[in-house]
């Protein structure tokens, strides 16, 4: 058979065949408004077939078609930050995906002014920081996201469905998962669609590296300056909208319209980048150690600080931003600082306690980003921007 039959078989023609019609045109899934005029006519022998114009745009179409699902696959590939655009980051071997927005790099001012209402004096001296591009997650990682690595559940797809692991699938497979939790960490608040919560800042480290490793990708939680700047996106305000606390419920859920549980992600308005529920909703875990003088060190220092990072070093005093459904106004805002303490595992019942969950801690998830630069092992490492083998002993 030629390779023009073959060519037509695929795409839902029939071949000639003596005393049978040239054409008869199948629907074909995103082709058939191009079948309908379309002609295949015979050749010298039964069986070879003539591509007329009509088919030759048929081929023309199908490959605009494959064209256009590359370009889309290949909007999160850019060399410099004039190539950045949105994406969509679909998780391999499921049917899972998710959005990120790009944030340009620039320079801010980190921190509240004395004046700002339900300021804590940990939120100066503001100082000058510089932050490099990089994109990151439209909304907060949500459960649909966060299992696939809890649970496996990539996994167990491919079981079930008897596929051979990929390359990617192979190193994933290796990265640490956490033990199962004892309970229902979503406590009857919501799962699909609903923010992941309750996971240590080890436990969401340790996602975004297999997250890294799943997708070729690298994926990582943001610093405290990198949050604070994709917050504001060029505002100076308490909030991103302005210094007007009474109109924070178009923007978030937190204790005055959240009827005391989280919600879907993505149902407030966003940030003039694109990110939603910035303020509110969930907590976000950040890189940094809480430390009470950080600000104070950094004003001393040549103005504007590069992509400040306060190394973590201890478990607890790390840090989480931008408020909760279940706290105020005022924890929600762009320079609002808070960090974990040991009452956020108080209720769990093990010994020793778990290293993954934080039991009491409905309130906080994460979402990620991925910097345009990315970093060599050796500056990974120094930063602690990946989980540590030392991060896995038991508390």
């Amino acid at each position: 058979m030629s390779k023009l039959v073959s060519f037509a078989q695929k795409r839902g023609l029939t071949p000639y065949r003596k005393g049978k019609p040239a054409l008869q045109p199948q629907r074909v899934r995103g082709l058939s408004p191009f079948l309908g005029k379309a002609k295949l006519v015979p050749g010298v022998r039964p069986g070879q077939v003539r591509l007329v114009s009509t088919a030759i745009a048929i081929a023309l179409c199908a490959s605009a078609v494959q064209l256009s699902a590359a370009d889309r696959a290949d909007k999160g590939t850019a060399r410099s930050e004039k190539e950045m655009q949105r994406y969509t980051q679909q998780i391999a071997g499921t049917d899972v995906e998710f959005d990120l927005v790009p944030i340009p790099g620039g320079q801010f001012v980190m921190g509240s002014p004395p004046t700002e209402k339900g300021r804590k004096p940990d939120e100066g001296p503001q100082h000058a920081v510089k932050i490099e591009a990089f994109w990151m997650g439209k909304c907060e990682v949500t459960w649909d996201e966060y299992d696939l690595w809890t649970y496996g559940l990539d996994i167990q797809r491919r079981k079930l469905t008897r596929a051979k692991p990929g390359p990617r699938d192979v190193v994933a497979d290796a990265v640490t998962r956490p033990t199962k939790p004892y309970t229902d960490m979503t406590f009857d608040m919501g799962h699909d669609g609903f923010p992941a919560i309750c996971m240590t800042q080890l436990a969401a480290k340790m996602y975004c590296k297999w997250l890294s490793e799943k997708t070729g990708r690298f994926y990582r939680l943001p610093t405290e300056a990198e949050w604070e700047y994709a917050c504001r996106a060029g505002s100076k305000t308490a909030y991103f909208f302005g210094d007007d606390a009474s109109k924070l419920g178009e923007y978030a859920w937190y204790d005055k319209n959240s009827s005391e549980h989280y919600h879907k992600v993505g149902k407030k308005k966003p940030n003039p980048w694109g990110l939603y529920d910035i303020h509110g909703n969930v907590a976000e875990w950040v890189l940094d150690q809480y430390r009470p003088d950080f600000y104070a060190e950094l004003a001393k220092k040549p103005q504007p600080v590069l992509e400040p990072l306060a190394v973590p070093t201890k478990v607890y005093g790390r840090i989480v931003r931008g408020g909760s459904w279940d706290e105020d106004a005022a924890k929600a805002r762009c320079a609002a600082r808070e960090f974990s303490i040991p009452d956020w595992k108080i209720q769990d019942p093990q010994i020793p306690q778990s290293i993954w969950y934080l039991t009491d801690a409905r309130f906080v998830g994460f979402r990620v980003i991925r910097p345009l630069r990315v970093p060599d092992q050796a500056e990974r490492d120094r930063l602690n921007l990946e989980p540590a083998p030392k991060d896995l002993i038991k508390e």
